[in-house]
């Protein structure tokens, strides 16, 4: 008795969800020049014709992967009054050396060699976390303010997280959120 087996239902949805997973994994992994269309192919259980066909190109997946990836607030809350200490006890929360590793972080680490990624991370930044920031910022200058803040961001993730110096990693989390909060707030009052 022979068994037939039932063709794979095709669901577009699933399928652009599986090859943006893939994406992520492999771009965040191996940053924009290190990972290729073939790799998220294989994992994603396509071709890498199917996943042009989704996304055009190598460029636009990625470029889909950093908007996925930035757009959920992970450290910028919607507090106006509470923003310094918000933001400092979420990274110090976050990059513990203990907690799992940030994707959109280490995604915009090994890709920011490469000028087109830069460019599209530039963009993501900006239209996500740099604008939810100045947007919570009063006073001029608001949004170079809010860049000051992210790069505060950044070099503590990049210190804490991925170099792991001794200072930072062995800190008391309480004290370092507290000097934070205190760097954050310069920032984050009205310029002058």
């Amino acid at each position: 008795m022979s068994v037939t087996q039932q063709p794979r239902r095709r669901d577009a949805a699933a399928t652009r969800e599986a090859i943006l997973n893939s994406a992520i994994e492999a771009f965040t992994r191996a940053g924009y020049d290190g990972a290729g269309v073939r790799e998220v192919a294989a994992a994603a259980g396509v071709t890498a014709m199917l996943v042009n066909r989704y996304f055009g190109s190598k460029e636009q997946l990625f470029a889909e992967v950093v908007n996925r990836s930035f757009a959920p607030p992970t450290i910028v809350g919607d507090d106006p009054a509470e923003l310094p200490a918000q933001i400092a006890r979420a990274l110090v929360d976050r990059t513990d050396p203990a907690a799992a590793r940030l994707s959109p972080f280490l995604l915009m680490l090994r890709s920011a060699g490469n000028p087109r990624a830069a460019e599209i991370m530039h963009d993501a930044i900006a239209g996500h976390a740099g604008s939810r920031l100045t947007g919570l910022l009063d006073g001029a200058d608001a949004d170079q303010r809010a860049e000051l803040i992210l790069a505060l961001i950044a070099g503590v993730w990049l210190m804490r997280s991925v170099i792991a110096t001794p200072a930072l990693t062995g800190a008391d989390p309480a004290a370092l959120t507290a000097r934070l909060t205190v760097a954050l707030q310069a920032l984050s009052g009205p310029g002058h």
